[in-house]
């Protein structure tokens, strides 16, 4: 269910009652919303922010499994390579060091960085977060941790790095025979459980419930 926000009288309001639409600038009065509602700015349609159910948990349980897949989706075969009589198998800590051996060491650090630190950097943020309102313990620290991930959150680049090994993948099919590893099929589901994650944690209300005006936020 979808809320058009209406505009009132601007003057004079708590600036902790109001929000500015991203798309379009427009500021407007803050609507409560029930579960499973969202807000909409009544210029350009663009989506405020929504009331989703059982943030918190939902989200412990998508961050836990990222967590779990990442190790294997960065240290387990991507895909083996056979040609002529040889058998080679590469993994995304392999392609760090093949790089760096190969004196292209900024290229290692970058591709380090954006596909593997700055992603486990972001599921170490979010855990921290999400435990910090799930326990209500030093929420300010999670607030200043938060703030952290938002820096950060645009550098990891998981999605580049897929698209480069599928671009490897139909350019070598026709030169070598090619075995999919389970280490590629871990990364894809890294990939899909971050992108679901960013869907599920509402950043309007983890960051209410940081604040701590919202003691139901893992309902």
């Amino acid at each position: 269910m979808s809320e058009s926000v209406d505009q009132p009288v601007l003057s004079e309001m708590p600036l902790n009652q109001l929000i500015a639409c991203h798309e379009c600038d427009l500021l407007m009065h803050k609507p409560v919303l029930r579960k499973d509602e969202k807000a909409q700015c009544p210029r350009c349609g663009y989506e405020l922010y929504a009331q989703r159910h059982n943030v918190v948990n939902r989200s412990l349980a998508l961050v836990l499994t990222a967590l779990l897949l990442f190790v294997p989706a960065n240290f387990l075969p991507i895909m083996q390579l056979h040609l002529l009589g040889q058998t080679s198998e590469d993994t995304v800590w392999s392609g760090v060091l093949g790089l760096y051996n190969s004196d292209m060491r900024g290229i290692a650090v970058v591709v380090f960085l954006c596909s593997m630190a700055i992603p486990l950097l972001k599921l170490t943020c979010q855990l921290a977060v999400l435990l910090s309102i799930r326990l209500n313990v030093g929420r300010s620290y999670g607030l200043f941790i938060y703030r952290i991930y938002h820096h950060v959150r645009d550098w990891g680049m998981l999605e580049v790095y897929l698209m480069g090994v599928l671009v490897a993948i139909v350019k070598l099919v026709d030169m070598a025979q090619l075995t999919i590893g389970l280490g590629l099929v871990c990364f894809v589901g890294l990939l899909l459980v971050q992108v679901w994650l960013e869907v599920v944690m509402s950043p309007h209300q983890i960051w209410v419930a940081l604040s701590g005006e919202d003691v139901h936020a893992g309902d």
